[in-house]
């Protein structure tokens, strides 16, 4: 079993944690939130008091972090902090499963090299349910030999584990997937929305559609329309789950990429926009199937 610092305990983070520890491995965990080390100290991790403490005699460390200037400020440094990439192992590996932009893994990748440190970029699909049972999809970008490596700790929190590319090709790789999942939740919401206002019933639209040629995994696994699906973000007002603002991030970052390479996204421009209006209007910290809200017809009263 590895020593491993886990950085980063949020609504993915942590229950990807309590799976490492649940499989035996020693965590000491770092976070800015006091209570959420205090849950996973419950669980038997050691909490550090700073993430330069955290990866002291680590054998893995892993960061699961927001975006890509929390990543760059853990491992680079910002103002008066320093970072931990000097503070790191020789030997240790380190396994980034934030979604940051793919120049930026890049970049990470190199640093580490530099120190002889081995480093994959391991981002994630699957939601906090997936977190949660360890079945959670790693798209990896880095060398073969270093994800043989990684694979018994990524195993225990994921079950599908692919080899995308070199550095950054796993970002590149959770980049699309987000923006088509982006735009598919969209789509479901207008969907449902639209045969609600006709007079439907959300549940029986959904059944007919879970059966036709619309099914897919937004209307399946993750329904936006309260009440339809028990155990989902839009059955307990949005909250937990896979917030507006990080969609809209990743959204962002699709497009960045798109620009870098001249391709064309629309639908994904579209679906950013989306995102974005539903983010001014105050829905950044709720989960992002609360689409639905901004596309819902308006009860009147």
């Amino acid at each position: 079993m590895s020593q491993i610092a886990f950085i980063g305990l949020g609504n993915m983070g942590a229950p990807m944690a309590l799976n490492l520890l649940k499989a035996g491995h020693s965590l000491r965990v770092y976070d800015l939130s006091a209570a959420a080390m205090d849950k996973l100290a419950s669980a038997g991790a050691q909490c550090a008091s700073s993430a330069a403490d955290a990866v002291v005699e680590a054998e893995v460390v892993i960061s699961m972090l927001p975006a890509s200037r929390h990543v760059e400020a853990l491992y680079f440094g910002a103002k008066n902090s320093p970072g931990i990439l000097g503070l790191i192992a020789d030997d240790a590996l380190v396994l980034d499963c934030s979604t940051i932009a793919p120049q930026t893994a890049i970049q990470l990748a190199s640093a580490a090299a530099e120190r002889g440190l081995s480093l994959l970029d391991a981002p994630v699909s699957g939601g906090t349910a997936g977190a949660a049972a360890g079945t959670l999809t790693f798209m990896v970008g880095g060398l073969l030999n270093d994800l043989e490596r990684a694979r018994p700790i990524l195993s225990a929190m994921g079950k599908n584990i692919f080899h995308a590319g070199s550095y950054g090709a796993g970002q590149t790789a959770k980049i699309c997937n987000n923006m088509l999942l982006g735009i598919l939740m969209a789509g479901t919401a207008e969907a449902l929305a639209l045969g609600v206002a006709n007079g439907l019933d959300a549940h029986v639209l959904s059944d007919i559609m879970r059966q036709s040629s619309g099914r897919n995994w937004a209307l399946e696994l993750y329904n936006p329309c309260p009440g339809v699906m028990d155990n989902v973000p839009a059955s307990r007002g949005y909250s937990g789950g896979f917030g507006v603002d990080l969609m809209l991030k990743d959204l962002g970052l699709a497009a960045e990429s798109a620009r870098t390479v001249q391709a064309a996204v629309p639908l994904g421009e579209l679906a950013r926009n989306l995102y974005a209006l539903h983010s001014q209007q105050g829905a950044g910290a709720l989960d992002f199937s609360s689409i639905y809200s901004l596309l819902a017809p308006k009860t009147e009263g």
